[in-house]
């Protein structure tokens, strides 16, 4: 089956016309040829941009020397109201003391003990679509409750229901929707003094959600001061000491690492288990494959029963290189750079795009084609190891990677077990590149009780 993905710009196309591509999707914004090239060149009067896929140079950027390709600021010029300076944004030594505080909370082990309330969302989103079967839903509607009903179970141990977790959520739709992914300041090099234009309602919902998370965050510090607080994701965060420096991160630090949190194990997990839904409502042969596996899953088993979803998270793996929730990520050359023969100044923009990538033709078999097999068959693997970067590599690799790679299976397993699912619209989706890759008009399927008998 192929998989949809958007038709691509001619070639060449004046800047104005590229600006006005490019702010309203940055995927279809991109010519057909880099899906082949290993590098490609983009000159404008503001900047100069590289978009690499020859896995040396992405070794190179992310893996080999990141510390002379910084994270760019252009792209969280549209983020900054509701992102602070979180992890995702932040540089050198700043990001290496959050990340040591932060890490522990998600180092493997943990995961044991975040499973049970990664459960109890996939069966809460289970249920919600159990109540609504024979009818059209919303896919990715439903996929990014099932996500944040996720993340604040983990986090502070609340589900959706809870009235703030879901003034938060409904806080978050509305700067979806104000929001640009890219704004002004992507493309010109503007000074700092200078004010960005953002939108009005996207910087009040900005604010709404950090005032939320702030209440949450300092009721929490009470209830660790009391001795009452439950080990979740935010206590082991909270009352973990930087190693090197034994500080702690305030309240308002901690606020900007909740916002990340809440948009990256929230927004990216929804864009990834909609499109999932979605790929096995169109291929029928693998959804009943799925079933078959999962009528055996004893989720009660732990983190051991999901290991034994080979096929499940093959799935969710494919959906993964086909869809990557975080299309392109940007880096800044801090001095002369040569790549491929070609010379890189000082300060060019590095796009390194898991989207072109991991759909490349020198790289995959079929690139387009959605087939879970491939992860067990050698050139499958072979193609992994220089072509999928789903979290990104090297120190700036996801932190939250193990915990999506459990919560994603888990929700198809829970799902599919009683659940199947059928395309209504003939017409395919398309994708965009919102705040992550996402269906332009949405995903619209019908869920029916499977016959478990």
């Amino acid at each position: 089956m192929i998989a949809p993905k958007p038709k691509p710009r001619p070639d060449r196309v004046s800047l104005w016309q590229y600006l006005k591509l490019f702010r309203q999707d940055i995927l279809s914004a991109q010519p057909a040829r880099l899906y082949h090239a290993w590098m490609a060149e983009f000159r404008t009067p503001f900047f100069r941009s590289y978009l690499c896929n020859d896995p040396a140079l992405i070794a190179e950027v992310l893996s080999k020397r990141p510390g002379d390709f910084p994270k760019s600021d252009r792209v969280r010029e549209g983020l900054a109201p509701l992102l602070g300076q979180s992890v995702f944004v932040t540089n050198g030594a700043l990001w290496q003391a959050q990340r040591r505080i932060i890490d522990p909370a998600f180092a493997r082990g943990r995961l044991h003990e975040t499973y049970p309330a990664l459960l109890a969302a996939a069966e809460a989103a289970r249920d919600r679509i159990k109540a609504r079967a024979g009818e059209v839903v919303e896919i990715e509607e439903f996929a990014s409750h099932a996500a944040a009903d996720a993340i604040f179970r983990t986090l502070f141990s609340i589900p959706i229901e809870h009235e703030t977790a879901a003034r938060v959520f409904a806080e978050f739709r509305a700067y979806q929707r104000a929001q640009p992914l890219l704004n002004l300041a992507a493309f010109l090099p503007l000074p700092r003094w200078m004010p960005r234009f953002l939108p009005r309602r996207a910087k009040a919902a900005a604010a709404s959600i950090r005032a939320l998370i702030a209440g949450l965050v300092e009721d929490r510090l009470a209830a660790i001061k009391a001795g009452r607080a439950p080990g979740d994701l935010a206590t082991k965060i909270m009352t973990t000491p930087d190693p090197e420096t034994g500080r702690l991160f305030t309240t308002g630090e901690m606020v900007d690492q909740v916002a990340i949190f809440f948009l990256a194990g929230h927004e990216t997990s929804a864009a990834a288990l909609g499109w999932a839904l979605y790929l096995l409502a169109r291929d029928r042969a693998v959804q009943d494959r799925v079933a078959a596996e999962t009528a055996g899953f004893a989720p009660e088993e732990g983190i051991a029963a999901l290991t034994r979803m080979g096929f499940t998270r093959d799935v969710f793996r494919e959906t993964l290189r086909l869809y990557p929730p975080v299309p392109m990520m940007v880096r800044e050359a801090t001095k002369a750079e040569r790549f491929r023969d070609r010379d890189v100044p000082k300060g060019a923009q590095i796009v390194l795009s898991p989207w072109h990538l991991q759909r490349h033709e020198r790289l995959w078999d079929d690139p387009d084609s959605f087939d879970p097999d491939r992860w067990q068959r050698d050139e499958g693997r072979k193609s992994a190891r220089c072509g999928y970067m789903p979290f990104s590599e090297g120190p700036r690799v996801c932190p939250g990677a193990g915990f999506a790679m459990v919560e994603g299976p888990l929700f198809l397993a829970i799902i599919m077990k009683t659940l199947e699912f059928i395309v209504v619209d003939a017409a395919e989706p398309v994708p965009v590149a919102q705040l992550t890759v996402r269906a332009k008009d949405g995903i619209r399927l019908i869920a029916r009780l499977r016959d478990v008998a």
